[in-house]
Protein backbone atom coordinates (compact mmCIF):
# COMPACT_ATOMS: atom_id res chain seq x y z
CA UNK A 1 0.00 0.00 0.00
CA UNK A 2 3.07 2.60 0.92
CA UNK A 3 4.48 1.68 -2.47
CA UNK A 4 1.50 2.28 -4.47
CA UNK A 5 0.79 5.64 -2.43
CA UNK A 6 4.36 7.19 -3.41
CA UNK A 7 3.56 6.01 -7.14
CA UNK A 8 0.88 8.43 -7.26
CA UNK A 9 1.03 11.46 -8.99
CA UNK A 10 2.01 14.87 -7.22
CA UNK A 11 3.14 12.50 -4.35
CA UNK A 12 6.86 13.82 -3.14
CA UNK A 13 9.27 12.57 -0.84
CA UNK A 14 11.72 14.51 1.11
CA UNK A 15 14.88 13.14 2.33
CA UNK A 16 17.49 15.73 4.35
CA UNK A 17 20.46 13.96 6.46
CA UNK A 18 21.91 15.80 9.21
CA UNK A 19 22.54 14.44 12.35
CA UNK A 20 21.66 11.08 13.84
CA UNK A 21 18.11 12.66 15.46
CA UNK A 22 15.66 12.46 12.89
CA UNK A 23 11.72 14.18 12.59
CA UNK A 24 9.10 11.98 10.26
CA UNK A 25 6.16 13.92 8.39
CA UNK A 26 5.53 10.50 6.08
CA UNK A 27 1.53 11.77 6.52
CA UNK A 28 1.91 15.19 4.95
CA UNK A 29 0.67 17.08 2.42
CA UNK A 30 -2.88 17.20 2.22
CA UNK A 31 -3.22 14.47 4.26
CA UNK A 32 -2.24 15.73 7.81
CA UNK A 33 -1.74 19.28 6.83
CA UNK A 34 1.11 21.30 8.50
CA UNK A 35 2.96 18.05 9.90
CA UNK A 36 5.66 18.17 6.78
CA UNK A 37 5.75 22.24 7.55
CA UNK A 38 6.46 21.83 10.95
CA UNK A 39 9.09 18.59 11.15
CA UNK A 40 10.99 20.64 8.58
CA UNK A 41 11.38 23.55 10.12
CA UNK A 42 12.40 21.89 13.35
CA UNK A 43 14.68 19.70 11.59
CA UNK A 44 16.47 22.48 10.06
CA UNK A 45 16.18 24.56 13.50
CA UNK A 46 17.40 21.78 15.68
CA UNK A 47 20.72 20.16 13.26
CA UNK A 48 18.21 17.18 12.64
CA UNK A 49 17.66 14.98 10.06
CA UNK A 50 14.28 14.85 8.05
CA UNK A 51 12.08 12.15 5.67
CA UNK A 52 8.21 13.59 5.12
CA UNK A 53 5.76 12.35 2.31
CA UNK A 54 4.24 14.94 0.74
CA UNK A 55 0.15 14.21 -1.15
CA UNK A 56 -1.23 16.76 -3.68
CA UNK A 57 -4.44 18.53 -2.74
CA UNK A 58 -6.35 15.89 -4.40
CA UNK A 59 -5.34 13.27 -2.68
CA UNK A 60 -5.73 12.09 0.77
CA UNK A 61 -4.38 8.28 0.98
CA UNK A 62 -3.75 7.52 4.90
CA UNK A 63 -1.32 4.47 4.64
CA UNK A 64 -1.31 2.98 8.49
CA UNK A 65 1.86 3.82 10.19
CA UNK A 66 2.94 0.00 10.62
CA UNK A 67 2.92 -0.37 6.94
CA UNK A 68 5.15 2.85 5.91
CA UNK A 69 7.74 0.17 5.09
CA UNK A 70 11.56 1.48 3.92
CA UNK A 71 11.60 -2.16 1.69
CA UNK A 72 8.97 0.31 -0.48
CA UNK A 73 11.43 3.46 -0.15
CA UNK A 74 15.11 4.21 -0.61
CA UNK A 75 14.70 7.40 0.68
CA UNK A 76 13.14 6.14 3.97
CA UNK A 77 15.64 3.46 4.06
CA UNK A 78 18.65 5.50 3.76
CA UNK A 79 16.53 7.82 6.72
CA UNK A 80 16.66 5.12 8.78
CA UNK A 81 19.96 3.65 8.07
CA UNK A 82 21.69 7.17 9.45
CA UNK A 83 19.26 8.49 12.07
CA UNK A 84 19.05 6.31 16.07
CA UNK A 85 16.23 8.34 17.37
CA UNK A 86 13.11 10.54 15.80
CA UNK A 87 9.72 11.92 16.58
CA UNK A 88 7.07 10.99 13.92
CA UNK A 89 4.53 14.22 13.45
CA UNK A 90 1.04 13.40 12.81
CA UNK A 91 -2.00 15.16 13.29
CA UNK A 92 -5.08 13.75 14.83
CA UNK A 93 -8.64 15.51 15.22
CA UNK A 94 -10.80 14.58 18.75
CA UNK A 95 -13.56 17.22 20.44
CA UNK A 96 -12.06 18.84 23.24
CA UNK A 97 -8.82 17.72 22.88
CA UNK A 98 -8.07 20.99 20.70
CA UNK A 99 -5.26 21.94 22.62
CA UNK A 100 -4.03 18.65 23.99
CA UNK A 101 -0.75 17.05 22.03
CA UNK A 102 0.54 13.25 22.42
CA UNK A 103 3.38 11.83 22.86
CA UNK A 104 3.09 7.86 22.24
CA UNK A 105 6.13 6.05 20.83
CA UNK A 106 8.50 3.56 22.18
CA UNK A 107 10.92 5.86 23.69
CA UNK A 108 9.98 6.85 26.74
CA UNK A 109 12.54 9.27 28.24
CA UNK A 110 12.51 11.24 25.20
CA UNK A 111 8.83 11.62 25.08
CA UNK A 112 9.40 13.11 28.81
CA UNK A 113 11.80 15.72 27.23
CA UNK A 114 9.46 16.34 24.79
CA UNK A 115 6.19 17.22 27.06
CA UNK A 116 8.46 19.53 29.46
CA UNK A 117 9.73 21.74 26.52
CA UNK A 118 7.36 21.95 24.36
CA UNK A 119 4.47 22.87 27.17
CA UNK A 120 7.15 25.35 28.68
CA UNK A 121 7.04 26.43 25.39
CA UNK A 122 3.23 26.67 25.02
CA UNK A 123 1.28 27.60 27.83
CA UNK A 124 -2.06 26.93 27.63
CA UNK A 125 -1.70 23.43 25.58
CA UNK A 126 -1.05 20.00 27.44
CA UNK A 127 1.64 17.22 26.46
CA UNK A 128 0.29 13.83 27.44
CA UNK A 129 3.41 11.40 27.73
CA UNK A 130 1.55 9.05 29.76
CA UNK A 131 0.55 6.08 27.25
CA UNK A 132 -2.12 4.71 29.59
CA UNK A 133 -4.16 8.22 28.86
CA UNK A 134 -3.28 7.92 25.28
CA UNK A 135 -5.91 6.07 22.87
CA UNK A 136 -4.91 3.07 21.96
CA UNK A 137 -4.71 3.60 18.26
CA UNK A 138 -2.67 6.86 18.85
CA UNK A 139 0.08 5.11 20.83
CA UNK A 140 2.72 4.10 18.19
CA UNK A 141 4.07 1.25 19.71
CA UNK A 142 3.37 -1.15 16.71
CA UNK A 143 7.22 -2.03 15.99
CA UNK A 144 6.80 -1.89 12.34
CA UNK A 145 5.89 1.74 12.82
CA UNK A 146 8.88 4.15 11.59
CA UNK A 147 8.94 5.93 14.55
CA UNK A 148 10.00 2.23 16.31
CA UNK A 149 12.72 0.90 13.84
CA UNK A 150 16.13 3.25 15.06
CA UNK A 151 18.10 2.20 17.03
CA UNK A 152 16.69 3.88 20.07
CA UNK A 153 13.23 4.36 19.01
CA UNK A 154 11.06 7.41 19.08
CA UNK A 155 8.07 9.50 19.43
CA UNK A 156 5.09 9.65 17.76
CA UNK A 157 3.79 13.09 18.43
CA UNK A 158 0.19 13.52 17.54
CA UNK A 159 -0.71 16.99 16.88
CA UNK A 160 -4.49 18.75 16.89
CA UNK A 161 -5.36 21.46 13.92
CA UNK A 162 -5.21 24.35 16.78
CA UNK A 163 -1.08 23.75 17.71
CA UNK A 164 -0.77 23.43 13.76
CA UNK A 165 -2.47 26.59 13.21
CA UNK A 166 -5.25 24.79 11.49
CA UNK A 167 -9.17 25.12 12.10
CA UNK A 168 -12.21 27.47 13.18
CA UNK A 169 -10.49 28.63 16.31
CA UNK A 170 -7.86 30.66 14.18
CA UNK A 171 -10.76 32.51 12.05
CA UNK A 172 -12.05 33.65 15.30
CA UNK A 173 -8.98 34.81 16.84
CA UNK A 174 -7.39 36.00 13.28
CA UNK A 175 -4.83 38.50 15.62
CA UNK A 176 -3.39 35.91 17.75
CA UNK A 177 -0.03 34.66 17.04
CA UNK A 178 -0.07 31.05 15.72
CA UNK A 179 1.70 28.30 17.77
CA UNK A 180 3.80 26.90 15.29
CA UNK A 181 6.48 29.11 15.56
CA UNK A 182 7.26 28.39 19.30
CA UNK A 183 6.22 24.52 18.89
CA UNK A 184 9.41 24.35 16.34
CA UNK A 185 11.38 26.53 18.34
CA UNK A 186 10.76 23.38 21.38
CA UNK A 187 11.13 20.66 18.61
CA UNK A 188 14.08 21.85 17.71
CA UNK A 189 15.79 22.09 21.14
CA UNK A 190 14.63 18.58 21.82
CA UNK A 191 16.91 17.72 18.77
CA UNK A 192 19.91 19.88 19.69
CA UNK A 193 20.10 18.59 23.08
CA UNK A 194 20.10 14.98 22.22
CA UNK A 195 22.71 15.16 19.77
CA UNK A 196 24.51 17.65 22.66
CA UNK A 197 23.77 14.78 25.08
CA UNK A 198 25.26 12.17 22.45
CA UNK A 199 28.55 13.27 21.71
CA UNK A 200 29.02 14.07 25.16
CA UNK A 201 28.70 10.31 25.78
CA UNK A 202 31.24 9.77 23.23
CA UNK A 203 33.32 11.70 24.46
CA UNK A 204 33.20 10.15 27.42
CA UNK A 205 32.24 6.32 27.26
CA UNK A 206 32.38 5.76 30.73
CA UNK A 207 29.99 8.12 32.22
CA UNK A 208 26.13 7.69 31.20
CA UNK A 209 24.94 11.02 30.42
CA UNK A 210 22.11 12.48 32.71
CA UNK A 211 20.01 14.50 30.02
CA UNK A 212 16.50 13.79 29.90
CA UNK A 213 16.64 13.86 25.92
CA UNK A 214 19.22 11.02 26.52
CA UNK A 215 17.65 7.85 24.18
CA UNK A 216 16.25 4.87 25.89
CA UNK A 217 16.61 1.58 24.02
CA UNK A 218 14.45 -0.53 26.63
CA UNK A 219 11.98 -2.86 24.26
CA UNK A 220 8.32 -2.16 24.80
CA UNK A 221 5.29 -4.30 24.30
CA UNK A 222 3.57 -3.59 21.10
CA UNK A 223 -0.45 -2.46 20.54
CA UNK A 224 -2.71 -2.61 17.37
CA UNK A 225 -1.09 -0.12 14.55
CA UNK A 226 -2.84 3.29 14.57
CA UNK A 227 -6.34 2.90 12.42
CA UNK A 228 -10.14 4.09 13.57
CA UNK A 229 -8.56 8.06 14.02
CA UNK A 230 -9.57 10.15 10.88
CA UNK A 231 -6.89 12.48 10.62
CA UNK A 232 -7.75 15.85 10.58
Amino acid sequence: MFAELLRQPGVEEVLELRSAFGFLAFHGGSLEEGTDTIARAAAARGGASLYAVLQPPELRWHVPSAEVDPGASRALARFLDHVEVVIALHGYGRAGWWTTLLAGGSNRALAGDVRRRVEAALPGYEVVDDLSAIPSELRGMHPDNPVNRPRHGGVQLELPPRVRGLGPYWNDHPDEARPTTALVEALGSVAEAWAYARDSDARTPDVRSRSSAVPNSAPMKSVAPPSAMRPI
